[in-house]
């Protein structure tokens, strides 16, 4: 099956969004690829954890910095910037979770896609 531009650049997004991650030492960085599911938001989430409310905003913006550096994007939509429990960037086609470590684990985001391919990025 022929991959179409939007899913291409998708593609892109994602591993830019993984980039950004990795230069503010994100763990727990994981990339669910939505595609072949029927009813997904979108391609790609892509998922991440910060160990205080400081990296979880570095990240956040690392993230935004290597996206807008490539494509001149800025996010559709940002969340959660105020309470830095949990940060939300949506491009539509990538949507970036960036969370404090017991936040992913009470909202276990992984679990809900469960039928997502996952792919689990090594730390750098």
């Amino acid at each position: 099956m022929k991959e179409t531009k939007a899913e291409a650049n998708s593609d892109i997004l994602a591993e830019l969004v993984v980039k950004g991650m990795q230069e503010k030492k994100a763990s727990d960085i994981v990339v669910l690829n939505l595609k072949s599911l029927k009813n997904a938001v979108s391609d790609y989430f892509v998922i991440a954890s910060a160990s205080s409310d400081t990296q979880l905003e570095a990240i956040a913006s690392s993230v935004e910095e290597e996206i807008y550096k490539a494509t001149r994007q800025n996010p559709w939509q940002s969340e959660g910037r105020t309470n830095k429990e949990w940060v939300l960037l949506d491009y539509v086609d990538v949507v970036v979770h960036v969370f404090l470590k017991d936040k992913r684990e009470f909202y276990a985001l992984e679990e809900l896609w469960g039928d997502a391919n996952i792919k689990h990025i090594e730390s750098v």
